[in-house]
């Protein structure tokens, strides 16, 4: 059961009262009229081929208030393009799978990169900010939502919760952040969040002293969820971070472009578990290692902005008060394991720690080296401005794609 406690400066919208998924369903059906729908799903091929979407796929099958789905498919050839199509060919929505790697989605990518305004990284990022490209140009919706594809406790309760705060006429609401306890399998996850994020802020705190947007983003209860909602007027002008960044470049975006009384989190789900990345302590440029510098990179970049001045002895400093801060998190992480009856692995968690300390000036040292780094990927606006026409690009790109290749057509 969850508690009513507002912390910080974000509205937290709680799950006290394990409300029906049907009666919220019911609710949304009545918004739609005034406010549809929409729900992004930024996916690799390979999570087809894993344990976790079959199922969320069987699940929002289920969903009756979503006018459109839009899937952004990564790293995938015409076979599995053809075989993506008839994946989600089950679902009753309007659904639109976008080729990122097919040769007209390349051909945009090409043209926008002549101009600068290509994403220059592969990933997540870039795929979600094609689905967003995709979803205004479409214009069938005015809430929209976004989660992973990899969640293995999937019920479609958690994407009726995302969306609601947004989709309901009465709200103020422009974004809102899913949250929920990461334990599965006997155990406490979220090392990033748990182990960086939140011991890092603290730190900052101590370090560089009082500072709206580290108390912004403390008041989030997990800064580093991948499920979030927007109007959709919200995205034309949002800069999405191509990098591991993405999360609290989002969050930051936000908070630069409205006021905290317009954004909200939610309580999502019971239970979350999805797969796990690789502490990978021996190649700084993958796994957790390669999230947990990003991250650290956001976090200062966006200080910066604000006008902190940082420079190596301010960085040895952030490290030394983050390292204290961690380690007597973790004595806070075991008692709440205990009392719950998980089990935690303490050495792996100390490990975890000395390799993000060890990341956290990695990260220092790299702004300091290159301070006029921009990651983000512009604006829709931006783009939209340089290029008349982009987005109708985009979707008559997608819309061919999903034509020549798929019998399928709704």
């Amino acid at each position: 059961m969850g508690d009513f406690y507002q912390n910080g400066i974000i509205t937290t919208l709680h799950n006290l009262s394990r409300r029906p998924v049907e009666d919220l369903e019911r609710e949304l059906m009545r918004f739609r009229k005034t406010r549809p729908m929409a729900l992004v799903l930024p996916s690799l091929y390979s999570e087809l081929e894993g344990p976790a979407l079959k199922n969320i796929v069987h699940e929002l099958a289920k969903v009756p208030y979503l006018e459109q789905i839009v899937v952004g498919l990564d790293r995938a050839d015409e076979a599995q393009y053809r075989h993506a199509l008839e994946y989600f060919a089950e679902l009753p929505q309007h659904v639109r799978v976008i080729w990122n790697d097919g040769p007209r989605m390349q051909a945009i990518d090409k043209s926008l990169r002549e101009r600068g305004l290509a994403p220059e990284e592969l990933g997540k990022g870039r795929n979600v900010w094609y689905c967003f490209g995709y979803v205004l140009a479409a214009d069938k919706s005015e809430a929209v939502a976004l989660h992973d594809c990899d969640i293995l406790t999937y019920s479609r309760d958690l994407v009726a919760r995302l969306i609601y705060p947004v989709a309901h006429p009465g709200f103020h609401y422009m974004f809102c952040k899913g949250y929920y306890a990461r334990v599965a399998d006997g155990k406490i996850n979220g090392r990033v969040c748990r182990l960086l994020v939140t011991p890092l802020l603290r730190a900052l705190k101590k370090v560089c002293g009082p500072n709206d947007f580290l108390n912004y983003l403390d008041s989030f209860r997990y800064p580093l969820a991948g499920e979030f909602s927007f109007r959709t007027d919200v995205i034309r002008d949002l800069r999405i971070p191509s990098d591991w960044g993405l999360e609290v470049g989002v969050l930051s975006e936000m908070k630069r472009n409205y006021a905290t009384n317009r954004l909200c989190q939610v309580d999502i789900a019971d239970t979350y578990d999805h797969k796990h990345q690789d502490l990978s302590p021996e190649d700084a440029d993958q796994g957790l290692s390669k999230m947990s510098t990003d991250i650290s990179k956001a976090l200062f970049r966006k200080l910066a902005t604000n006008g902190e001045v940082f420079s190596n002895e301010k960085f040895r400093t952030i490290k030394a008060a983050y390292y204290r801060v961690a380690l007597d998190f973790i004595e806070t992480y075991q008692s709440d394991a205990a009392i719950n009856g998980l089990t935690y692995d303490r050495h792996k968690e100390e490990q975890a720690v000395e390799l993000f300390a060890q990341n956290v000036m990695r990260a220092g040292a790299y702004f300091l080296d290159n301070p006029m780094e921009t990651p983000f990927i512009p604006s829709w606006s931006r783009v939209e401005s340089a290029i008349p026409g982009i987005m109708e690009q985009v979707m008559e790109a997608v819309e061919a794609d999903n034509q020549e290749h798929s019998h399928y057509q709704r």
